[in-house]
């Protein structure tokens, strides 16, 4: 399935549009993770704890993203936005959210 974030692929022809789908994870940060990454900001470098959350939960994300296009006869996705929030009570949880237009294009 081809992904993108362009309204068109190009050499492509969309034939039909089938909808809007959307992709979401929800993770909850550890508290000891917290701690290390509140360090690491005052000494300085990257929180590789974070790095990895952020990764799989965009993952799952376009896991889920896909899924429902599958589900719908799509073989693409056009137009994907990527939003990031910090979600709960005192900023606990990290949402990953991705949205997009389910198609069917020629050739794919």
């Amino acid at each position: 399935m081809i992904m993108t974030t362009t309204p068109n692929i190009e050499g492509k022809k969309i034939e039909r549009y089938c909808g809007i789908v959307v992709g979401e994870a929800v993770m909850g940060a550890n508290v000891f993770r917290d701690i290390f990454a509140a360090i690491r900001d005052v000494v300085g470098g990257r929180s590789g704890a974070y790095e990895d959350e952020l990764t799989n939960a965009r993952q799952i994300g376009f896991r889920e993203l896909e899924a429902e296009a599958r589900s719908m006869g799509a073989n693409a996705v056009v137009g994907i936005d990527i939003d990031y929030e910090v979600v709960g009570k005192g900023g606990s949880m990290l949402m990953v959210s991705i949205s997009g237009t389910a198609v069917s294009c020629s050739d794919i």
